[in-house]
């Protein structure tokens, strides 16, 4: 009766419009969605039994690994099977209760990847600036600590921002113009005013991604002068090949992220932003594993030793 009477309807669903508008690609989407999926769950299940089976690889660097590979692996589940669903069969709804759901779940796990980046590019920083020290600063103890306040950080303020949109009035607008319920799409079906939801949504986003971002040039400002000071040529081959794994998963999930929501929404914007959400959404999750274990001596120490 309560959330009845905020939105001003009993609706118990709404139509995820989604690629609507291009009714001939969507065949075509539903496979490459699928493909791309399908990589995601592999690769990024791949990573998290390596590292767990090999003991080569109890490090803080493939703990954090693993806790993105996991992260990855919920992040494109919570949204990625309901628009395969919606993709190949005429119907795209989703319920009242899923859609507040997946709301929090997207909101919480891309939060939570912002701040685990940023702790990944601690733990290079230390390893590259000060390797003698490395083993008392990441410390089991202090990983674990780092790895949940990331996780903490990010659900809490997708419980906030949840929290706000399911009390904004809908007044039985059913159509959200996305293949997800994300908070911005939810706004511009509301017949309320939601500049004070905006504005939130502005601020909280510009210090989840701004502030993490430039801590992660800091760090690898850092991490730039101290290479430059190296003699060994193998030293400058490990560290490009960790840290510029790492830099590169880094710009394909910022990038996208900030074009949606560090920018005033648009009509014309809309559909550019499905798109975008489509590409960090699905095409990043499953790149993560190829970035991180192609070239990489570890992970294919780990293999031939796994493999006998």
């Amino acid at each position: 009766m309560m959330m009845e009477k905020f939105n001003g309807t009993s609706q118990d669903y709404f139509i995820l419009l989604g690629f609507s508008n291009w009714p001939h690609l969507e065949i075509a989407l539903f496979v490459i969605i699928l493909i791309f999926y399908l990589m995601t769950l592999t690769g990024n299940t791949f990573i998290i039994i390596l590292s767990y089976l090999d003991s080569h690889l109890h490090t803080p660097m493939y703990f954090f690994l693993s806790n993105l590979s996991f992260l990855d692996l919920c992040y494109t589940t919570s949204s990625i099977p309901q628009l395969l669903v919606n993709l190949w069969g005429p119907e795209k709804t989703i319920s009242y209760a899923g859609c507040m759901v997946q709301l929090y779940f997207v909101l919480a796990l891309g939060a939570t990847e912002c701040i685990l980046l940023v702790v990944m590019s601690y733990d290079r920083y230390v390893a590259v600036c000060k390797p003698l020290h490395y083993t008392v600063l990441m410390h089991p103890r202090l990983c674990h600590l780092l790895a949940v306040a990331s996780w903490a950080c990010g659900f809490t303020n997708s419980a906030v921002h949840s929290l706000f949109t399911f009390w904004v009035p809908l007044c039985g607008n059913r159509q959200v113009d996305h293949f997800f319920c994300e908070v911005p799409a939810l706004l511009h079906i509301s017949c309320f005013d939601t500049h004070a939801n905006e504005l939130t949504l502005m601020v909280t986003s510009s210090i989840f991604v701004l502030v993490p971002l430039i801590l992660i040039f800091t760090s690898y400002g850092a991490i730039a002068r101290a290479v430059l000071r190296m003699q060994s040529t193998t030293g400058l081959q490990k560290v490009f090949g960790t840290c510029g794994a790492h830099l590169t998963v880094v710009s394909l999930f910022f990038i996208p992220v900030m074009c949606i929501y560090l920018q005033p929404s648009t009509e014309n914007s809309q559909d550019r932003g499905k798109f975008i959400a489509l590409f960090y959404t699905v095409v990043t999750p499953s790149l993560n594993p190829l970035i991180y274990t192609l070239r990489n001596k570890d992970v294919r120490g780990a293999v031939k030793r796994l493999m006998g």
